[in-house]
This record gives structure tokens, sequence and C-alpha cells, in this order.
């Protein structure tokens, strides 16, 4: 798949592993209207694709993402402002929503939208050179792709209400590559897909309930033709082919 509008999808022939591409790299990246409605129709595209089992979101040129594109709202009517809502809503309730493993690839600036993406992401891996920020206050806004809350239960109460209420930028210590994705593409993607469902379902519950969601989905991979695909290959010791069903 490829596209316009500010976001392309790279998956080789016969590839596990899909790349969605932030390609406005003379903007920094920041989104458009039409970059997030491109964002949500790709998301939606590769949550119905069996074919792919986990999915890199990275960024053309210097700037992972700068958030939402001020020079476009700038000429923005209030009704227009409104409108963008449910699509911006859609770009971020998409890349969430993926059943896929989504790792986000960071370099530069996540600002903002660009960090609320990352966010929606399962894993972050960042270069030196990222740096993290809902800088949302700074400019009367609260962060609404997500950020909030997102940042509460990955980071908890207290470094999330310093990031949101101070809009302060953080950088990355560690630099590590999308090798990452290719390790989680290995894996049963009934597995994967179910562990992650538990992961999502279970924050914020109390323990018997997630306990419950953590047995559901053991019982999804357990009576699959994945599990009995994966210890046949760890008997015959070789790598498993995984249906995927």
């Amino acid at each position: 798949m490829s596209g316009h509008d500010g976001v392309t999808v790279r998956r080789p022939p016969q590839a596990t592993v899909a790349e969605i591409m932030l390609d406005r790299p003379e903007a920094m990246n920041a989104l458009s209207t039409a970059m997030g409605a491109r964002l949500a129709t790709v998301c939606a595209e590769l949550a119905a694709d069996r074919g792919i089992r986990a999915v890199v979101l990275a960024a053309a040129g210097r700037a992972f993402c700068v958030g939402a594109d001020l020079k476009e709202r700038a000429v923005m009517s209030d009704a227009d402002f409104m409108a963008q809502r449910p699509v911006f809503r859609a770009a971020f309730g998409g890349v969430l929503a993926l059943p896929q493993p989504v790792i986000a690839a960071v370099h530069g600036y996540a600002l903002g939208g660009g960090c609320e993406l990352a966010l929606s992401c399962d894993l972050i891996v960042a270069d030196e050179t990222a740096e993290f920020g809902l800088p949302e206050t700074t400019v009367g806004l609260v962060p609404g792709g997500g950020g909030t809350q997102l940042a509460l239960r990955r980071l908890g109460p207290g470094r999330a209400a310093d990031l949101v209420l101070t809009g302060r930028r953080i950088g990355a210590a560690e630099a590590e590559r999308i090798g990452l994705a290719e390790r989680l593409a290995g894996n049963s993607p009934v597995s994967v897909m179910n562990a992650k469902r538990a992961l999502r379902q279970g924050a914020g519950v109390p323990l018997a309930i997630g306990l419950e969601i953590e047995d559901s989905a053991w019982r999804a991979a357990a009576f699959s033709t994945d599990r009995k695909e994966g210890i046949a290959a760890f008997v015959q010791k070789r790598e498993p082919n995984w249906p995927g069903s």
C-alpha cells in the first residue's frame, strides 16, 4: 500500500511487518486534517490484514511529528476546527485500535499529537535525538489525542501530571532501532494479539477482573492452531510456521 496526504505505507512482498510513515518532512510531519484522515484509513486497512503481524510507526525527515499543523489551524473557523476533531480522534483511535503490536520508531521532536501517537503504540523505540512533550497547556489547549489518559496509564499520575501540566520536553537516553519489530513478528500472532488484548483490557481494572480477562486471552490462544504448531515446532526443534488462527 502507498498513499499521499502525508502518510505512506511500506510493506515489502511477503513481509509480515508493515511500516506506516509520517511523510510531511517539509512541515516536520505536522498533522493536517488530510493527514489525519489518511492515517485513520491506513490503520483500518492494516487492522484487517491478517498477513501483518507487527506495525512500525516511523517518520521521514528530522522530526517524528511536531503535533497539529498550527498553520492550517490558524486560518480555520471555529466550525472548521470542530470538524477536524472527529478526524483526529479517528486517526489516534486507529493507531490505538490496531490489533497487531505497534512500535513507534521515534527520532527528533515528538510533541503534542506526535507524542500522543507514540503513546498510542505498544512500544516506543527512540534514538538519542528524540524529544517528547505534551505542550498543549502552553498554547491554551488540553491534549486531545489521548495524551492525558495514555500518559496517566503508562507513566503514572505523577509523571503524567508533570508532562501535561508543565508542557515541558523530555529527551530520550537510549537509542534502539526497528529490529525489535521483527522479533515480535516472529511470535505467534494469536498469542501476541491476545496478550495485547489482556494488557489493554486489564489496565485500570481490579485484579480479579484482570485475571478473568487474562484467562479469556489464555483460552483463545490455548485452543488455537498456533498452539499446536508451537508445540510441534518445539518438539521437532524447528522454527514454527504459524497458521495465525
